[in-house]
């Protein structure tokens, strides 16, 4: 019982650092002191010390190295630096000025936040801010109008991207363990959803200001810097033929990107400069604390104490597939945050034996209930500087927002559940 009380506070401590903008990482670190302090009646101090070794290096089970969490931890780490070489040597607006003379009329307002959501840099809403505010105006939009579209289309591309921080972890070994192919498929819905839903808001906004907007300078160099973000795609599905392990397979697509942007850049000289400055250890350290904290919940036993009290009330356990990860989503307003969090929590929740459509399908609901819940989220990055950015609130888009949001979870939901369905007959 008490191991059950040290993961309600480790979550309250958790969700109150990060809304104090302290590392994810080192909250998940504290958090998982948290919990192994607490479960010291069923575990010892050497258990505990093996745990977050197992966690991060080294396999007592196989009695060798593991380097899954290091590489894990280095290939975010390098897709932040891509994501900030591109921002900072002009690559992302040169790509849109390439896409402007493919893209006519109001289709620009989706693809400029798009292009930006390519690059999963927290708060990277606020790069594409200035541009949506400019083409709004050219289509009289408000404010809130601007906000609701920049916010939207920046993650039209999360429940596909398989270079996205989310999507690799809850495919990684320590968690699903499944290919992220196969995710990215169960996603799809969602993804059409978000298209649909975005395309439908585009058309009601600029229904009475549909204008044609000429780019006179139709100049389509900057498409090149499409490929950078698109190569480690194509390098994990050619190593995929090989079982090349995932991780290892994006970590060179990202190594080879980050150089085929350096020879493409017209001016690379303060490149070097530019990639030393997009090297962070917080992202390396998230990682490491979301291996812990998970490792941690399994061993001390806290998740099937919180599965057989969840199974004893009168809903259906299989809700909190939904529920739970949509809630923490909200809360931390950080989708690595929900998922990491809420996986090993709602997986004792899964039917046993469990197939493997099921499988996956239960870990797309996962992933896409926490995506809606840190979507609409009020301490979401992009929220908050997207909306300082435009001089508005993410609260006055929430008549727009939120309908969206559980709309575009609804159907996931109905979708998957379907197939489900289908499988077990």
């Amino acid at each position: 019982m008490l191991n059950l009380i040290g993961v309600i506070i480790a979550f309250i401590v958790i969700i109150i650092l990060i809304r104090k903008k302290v590392n994810f990482g080192f909250s998940l670190i504290l958090g998982s002191i948290i919990v192994g302090i607490f479960s010291l009646e069923v575990l010892n101090i050497i258990e505990l010390r093996d745990a977050f070794i197992e966690a991060t290096i080294y396999s007592f089970k196989n009695n060798q190295i593991e380097t899954e969490t290091i590489e894990l931890a280095l290939l975010m780490t390098l897709i932040f630096a891509l994501a900030k070489c591109m921002q900072e040597t002009g690559a992302i607006k040169k790509l849109i000025e390439g896409l402007k003379t493919i893209v006519k009329k109001n289709g620009i307002l989706g693809v400029i936040p798009a292009i930006y959501g390519l690059m999963p840099v927290p708060g990277g809403a606020l790069f594409s801010a200035p541009m949506i505010d400019e083409e709004g105006n050219k289509y009289n939009l408000n404010k809130n109008q601007k906000n609701f579209l920049n916010i939207w289309f920046r993650h039209i591309w999360f429940p596909i991207y398989p270079i996205s921080f989310a999507m690799i972890l809850i495919c990684s070994a320590e968690f699903s363990n499944i290919e992220i192919l196969n995710i990215i498929i169960a996603n799809f819905p969602a993804f059409f959803a978000f298209i649909i839903i975005g395309y439908i808001f585009i058309r009601k906004f600029t229904k009475n200001n549909l204008v044609q907007i000429e780019n006179k300078n139709n100049n389509y160099s900057g498409l090149i810097f499409l490929i950078p973000p698109i190569l480690p795609i194509i390098i994990y599905a050619i190593l995929w033929f090989f079982d090349f392990p995932k991780v290892r397979s994006f970590l060179i697509g990202i190594i080879l990107s980050i150089i085929l942007l350096f020879f493409i850049l017209k001016d690379n000289k303060n490149f070097p400069n530019i990639f030393k400055k997009s090297l962070t250890y917080k992202l390396a350290l998230a990682i490491f604390g979301i291996m812990i904290f998970r490792e941690i919940i399994e061993v001390s036993g806290a998740s099937d104490a919180i599965a057989n009290i969840i199974k004893s009330t009168p809903f259906p356990a299989i809700s909190m597939v939904v529920i739970l990860p949509f809630i923490l989503g909200i809360l931390t307003g950080y989708n690595v945050a929900g998922v990491a969090l809420s996986y090993p929590i709602v997986s004792p929740f899964f039917p046993e034996p469990i197939n493997f459509i099921s499988l996956v399908g239960l870990t797309s609901l996962i992933f896409i209930s926490s995506l809606v819940g840190y979507l609409i989220s009020p301490i979401h990055l992009c929220n908050v500087l997207s909306s300082d950015y435009l001089k508005t609130d993410t609260t006055r888009m929430y008549k727009m927002f939120i309908p969206a949001a559980i709309s575009l979870l609804g159907i996931q939901i109905i979708i998957i559940s379907i197939v489900i369905y289908l499988s077990g007959l």
